[in-house]
């Protein structure tokens, strides 16, 4: 029996890591398109960034439904010292997503109050990009825990780390965005993106080096995650790949090719998370709290999970069927809204 608990354990945690990658993979390039905005200052231009992303967007955050949810059910102590500890970047954030996600709808419907839209979704996606990062940031520096509660200050979230993470959030999320408009629009708009991309790919490469610098000295287990031996023959395939994906990221932006820096960049993305959980694992609140710690009772984690099971390839269908179906280039004389 504690076999099969610990097992479901390991199972939720992996099933919201995925859920959470996936958030950020797919809204990520349009809260991107938000942060990216002020480049495109022509109306026909933020139309076709608009019209690029307005048949996926909302759809893209289930995921983060999904991630919340599930960690509230299957990791309920993790939730309530978590939330407490993060409350004003948590509703900063999902401000931010209201009045972006209201921005999407009413700048079609009005030509004189257009730019306080506009505005909106400028503010509204860096402000929810910047707390999640912040959030981050946060929780890897370390929350403040007292027996099973959060024990810190309202303030405890804000510090020279917890910022570094947010902007670089912002310049991850700039980077995926521009990709995208490269794989989706033809022209000049195309060959802004491009430009675009190469700016916030290189600033994107000194987000990760020096978050990546400080990250492992900010605790002793940290540390050990990564360089005791003999793990560190595994961990350190990470900063290997990131770096062959930098160099294929210029590669084929160089080459003007469409899909594949949109792709490259995901993929670092996927790296980096992945070193996100070399650093944390097992801990959901390092260094108080592990998965094990936080997990709920075994028959709640398996009547979830096979909810889980049944519904989240659902939502992969129907997300890949919605892509599939607005795939390709952008047509501006057509367009969708």
């Amino acid at each position: 029996m504690l076999d099969v608990s610990i097992d479901l354990t390991i199972a939720w945690a992996f099933l919201l890591a995925a859920a959470i990658f996936i958030y950020v993979a797919l809204d990520g390039f349009d809260l991107g398109l938000g942060i990216l905005y002020p480049f495109f200052p022509e109306k026909e231009d933020r139309d076709l960034l608009m019209n690029s992303v307005a048949p996926v967007w909302d759809g893209n955050e289930t995921w983060l439904v999904l991630g919340g949810g599930g960690l509230f059910a299957a990791f309920p102590l993790a939730y309530a010292i978590l939330m407490p500890a993060v409350y004003p970047l948590i509703i900063a954030m999902l401000l931010g997503l209201v009045f972006r996600g209201v921005a999407f709808e009413f700048r079609w419907r009005t030509e004189r109050l257009k730019w306080a839209w506009d505005a909106a979704f400028i503010g509204g996606s860096t402000i929810a990009v910047l707390c999640q990062g912040m959030i981050l940031g946060a929780i890897l520096e370390g929350i403040k825990v007292e027996g099973r509660a959060y024990a810190g200050g309202w303030y405890d979230w804000l510090s020279p780390f917890t910022v570094v993470c947010g902007v670089s959030t912002v310049v991850g999320y700039a980077l995926l965005g521009a990709t995208w408009l490269n794989m989706k629009l033809e022209g000049e708009p195309q060959a802004r993106a491009k430009r675009l991309a190469w700016g916030f790919g290189l600033a994107t490469i000194a987000a990760i080096v020096v978050v990546s610098a400080f990250t492992p000295f900010l605790d002793t287990a940290y540390y050990a995650n990564w360089f005791s031996w003999p793990d560190v023959i595994f961990t350190s395939a990470v900063p290997l790949l990131v770096a062959a994906l930098i160099v294929a990221l210029f590669q084929t932006l160089q080459r003007e090719a469409d899909h594949w820096p949109f792709l490259i960049v995901l993929a670092l993305f996927l790296v980096t998370f992945i070193g996100l959980g070399i650093s944390m694992w097992p801990y959901i609140i390092p260094t108080s709290v592990t998965i094990f710690d936080a997990a709920a009772p075994q028959k709640s984690q398996l009547f979830m999970f096979v909810g889980a099971v049944v519904l989240i390839p659902m939502i992969l269908a129907y997300t890949a069927y919605a892509y599939w179906v607005f795939r390709g280039k952008l047509d501006p004389a057509r367009g969708y809204h």
